[in-house]
């Protein structure tokens, strides 16, 4: 009986210490709200970024994004962004997103997918929210390293 229990004990332990997904977890709605609209990013910041380039979103160098424009629909949590780097290729995509409780921005590319079937996306930590600006930081691998890089928004 002692042993039964003791295991019973042991196994609600293991499994209320689970992890859980940035998916899994409750939204912050009160805070998707506050990224409601048009945004555009100002700055795209890491250490050593004079040296190191860094691949944003598989997409394209960071670099490319500075100047890009965001739209934010918090009530249905879609949305889009294009780049607008004279330097860059031109590009434009649908994205899915929300915030949890745990301050982490969840965020599908879609390019003509539909959300359910897309498997992979990224998930960011959110910094600095105010009315008129937010930071969105990624962390990356730099030569077994992991890096913030810092993504400045500023509403349009």
């Amino acid at each position: 009986m002692k042993k039964v229990i003791l295991m019973s004990v042991l196994s609600l332990l293991i499994f209320s210490c689970k992890s859980k997904s940035a998916t899994e977890t409750k939204l912050d709605m009160k805070s998707e709200r506050g990224l409601k609209g048009n945004w555009t990013i100002t700055s795209v910041t890491y250490p050593n970024s004079n040296v190191f380039k860094v691949n944003s979103f598989d997409l394209a160098d960071s670099k490319c994004f500075v100047g890009s424009t965001w739209k934010l629909v918090a009530n249905n949590n879609k949305g889009n962004f294009s780049l607008n780097s004279t330097s860059c290729t031109a590009y434009s995509t649908p994205i899915t997103w929300f915030l949890n409780k745990e301050g982490q921005f969840v965020m599908k590319i879609l390019d003509e997918s539909k959300a359910r079937k897309v498997k992979s996306g990224y998930v960011l930590r959110i910094a600095n929210q105010s009315e008129n600006s937010f930071q969105l930081v990624d962390q990356v691998d730099v030569l077994g390293k992991m890096t913030d890089v810092v993504y400045q928004f500023n509403r349009n």
